[in-house]
């Protein structure tokens, strides 16, 4: 029987690396019969529902056209298509959904709520986003950088930018569970939870990983791959931009600190991207702060060590085989 089977993915924290290795493999997989043409409706008459209380671009499109890759139904329930809790219990929600459907995702905001809709369902439970982990995301940036590099144990990974959130957190829980060499580079007040970092350094000890938290840019020197993600997380009130620009502004991603990496080193972010002024917050921050980009430059995100969008891509297949890997018996 499949081990996978009925098993949520709400952190990697919750996998081993050879679990995780698998799901890279079987994405690659995935990805090569997709690229050939081959089928693969291995999940015909199955239906999975989305439930986003956050909106999002690439999860929601990766998760409908993996899903109808598989062959199965897709019910998609955006913001304000649901009255969970607000005229109904995530409790009770969960409920009525496991009645209805083969498998849950959800994107939105306390892990708590995902581990709640988890622990009243009986079907597979898949964490599409919260404010504490994205475990897909980084299953996608994983099997991009096995595709540039060829491996990912020992890999130098630097992650510039506020570490408290999901991005920051869940690079440094896959960074442990698969042996990297880990550097989160932020002012101190902006690292993950002490506890959490006890946790994957506790992990580390057994893969080989090495984790280093430090405030000094220079710290990205021989990375292999540099990433960053926005500075202000969605939800956050617009003054928050104010005082995340003051302390990471000199973590911006431009052309001196990539200089700093391995001249062959890869530049990743989970996107959407704030790097020029094309968007209406990006407008509104040049406007007010004179930056033309905040977390990244355009240079870099245009220029030859981008793979954002191959990253981008492989959300479609990592979360393929999170669904293949967890349905198929």
């Amino acid at each position: 029987m499949n081990k996978f089977n009925h098993k949520d993915l709400l952190t990697l924290l919750d996998y081993s690396p050879e679990e995780i290795s698998y799901l890279l493999d079987l994405a690659a997989k995935l990805k090569e019969e997709k690229k050939k043409g081959i089928p693969h409706e291995v999940l015909k008459g199955k239906n999975i529902v989305l439930l986003f209380e956050k909106d999002s671009t690439r999860t929601r499109c990766a998760f409908e056209t993996a899903g109808h890759d598989l062959g199965m139904n897709v019910t998609y329930i955006g913001p304000t298509g649901s009255q969970m809790g607000k005229k109904e219990s995530i409790k009770d929600t969960a409920r009525v959904l496991t009645r209805m459907f083969d498998g849950i995702e959800y994107r939105g905001y306390a892990q708590d709520i995902v581990k709640e809709i988890a622990m009243n369902s009986k079907v597979p439970v898949w964490n599409g986003l919260t404010n504490e982990f994205h475990p897909t995301q980084i299953l996608a940036d994983f099997l991009t950088i096995k595709e540039h590099k060829g491996y990912l144990k020992g890999i130098a990974l630097s992650y510039l930018g506020d570490g408290r959130y999901n991005m920051g957190n869940s690079y440094m829980v896959g960074s442990a569970k698969m042996g990297l060499d880990f550097r989160m580079i932020a002012p101190k007040e902006l690292w993950p939870s002490q506890e959490l970092i006890d946790e994957c350094k506790k992990i580390a000890k057994e893969t080989g990983a090495k984790l280093t938290f430090s405030e000094d840019i220079n710290t990205v020197k021989g990375s292999d791959v540099v990433a960053t993600d926005v500075w202000v997380s969605m939800g956050e009130e617009d003054k928050v931009w104010e005082e995340r620009i003051s302390k990471l502004k000199k973590y911006q991603v431009n052309k001196e600190l990539m200089a700093l990496a391995k001249k062959d080193a890869i530049f990743i972010h989970c996107l959407p991207s704030f790097h020029n002024i094309e968007t209406k917050i990006g407008l509104e921050v040049y406007n007010k702060f004179g930056m033309n980009g905040l977390e990244v430059t355009e240079d870099v995100f245009e220029g030859p060590q981008s793979v954002v969008f191959d990253e981008a891509e492989n959300r479609l297949h990592t979360i393929k085989a999170v669904i293949y890997a967890t349905m198929v018996k």
